[in-house]
Order: structure tokens, then sequence, then C-alpha cells
């Protein structure tokens, strides 16, 4: 059974858990190993989501399959930035599946629900950023109708930054 929820701050541990092995996936050979790790450590531990669960404005989803979470996604709305002319526009701030469940097409359920909250609030798109490297990611994006309007610096550490391209979708 396939079904996505709401994640509350209850879902603080399991989401960290989930982040830090999704990110090491797709991001653990973009940078020394000390700084993904100490980013991990830093940025996606059980009390960082904590916090950010219990910010009314961050909107988290659980994706669970076969009695399993195997990804989750994290939005939030008016989120006005540059290259952008308009502020009723969702930020997708996260999209992780894990990488042994990304064949079953179940990254596109999770990314079309996302898309149906964002509509349902009156935003006119959504944007994002995504490292210039995850070339499966990028290829997702714009066949979902993504188009580059920017570029972004992402810090691992105080020492590494990946280049990110900024993509928009209109609705």
């Amino acid at each position: 059974m396939t079904f996505i929820i709401k994640a509350t701050s209850n879902d603080a541990e399991q989401l960290s858990v989930l982040a830090s092995k999704t990110f090491l996936e797709s991001h653990g050979h973009s940078a020394p190993q000390r700084d993904i790790d100490n980013y991990i450590s830093l940025k996606l531990n059980p009390e960082v989501f904590k916090e950010e669960l219990n910010d009314s404005n961050n909107i988290f989803y659980l994706l669970h399959f076969k009695n399993q979470v195997v990804g989750y996604s994290k939005i939030t709305l008016n989120v006005a930035t540059k290259n952008i002319p308009f502020n009723n526009v969702t930020k997708l701030e996260r999209l992780y599946l894990l990488e042994s469940h990304q064949d079953l097409k179940l990254g596109l359920m999770l990314f079309n629900f996302n898309i149906e909250i964002s509509k349902k609030h009156n935003q006119s798109g959504i944007w994002l950023y995504t490292w210039v490297k995850n070339k499966k990611a990028i290829k997702f994006y714009e066949k979902a109708g993504f188009k580059i309007i920017g570029h972004y610096d992402f810090k691992i550490s105080e020492s590494h930054s990946n280049p990110n391209h900024q993509m928009l979708l209109t609705y």
C-alpha cells in the first residue's frame, strides 16, 4: 500500500534517519566525507527537524510504501526570491526518495502531490535548487516543465559549496 501523510513533530527522529540516508545517497560524493558528515550532524538531526516541523510555514510529507517510509518532501508557501517576478510561489525545499525505490515512480507521486498542495494554496508556481551534478534530478524536473532561471551555491561547510541550479515551474 502506498500513501502520503503530513509529518508532525513526532516524526522528527524518523525524518532525521531518512534525510541522512537520502542525502548521503544523493550528495555523499559531492564534498569531502568530513564535510558531509558534519553537515548531516548539524542540519539533519532530530532537533533540527523538530524545530522545522513546529514552524507552521514548513509543510513536510512522508511517503509510505509497503509499510516503510521511503521518501519525504518539504515545501514552503509564498517564498519570493530573486529571479521570480511574483510572490505567491512555493519553494520545494526537499524531495528525497530512497535510491532503492527510485524506479517505482514514487518520486513522481510525491512530486505531483506537492504540486497539488501548492495549487490548492493559489500559488503561481514552484521553485527549487538542485545540485548541477545531480543529472537524474535535473532530468526529472525538466521533464516536469521546470526551467533553469538562476544559480546558487549550496554551502556544505565553511570550506565547501556545491553549485546549484535554481529552477522554476509556473502553473
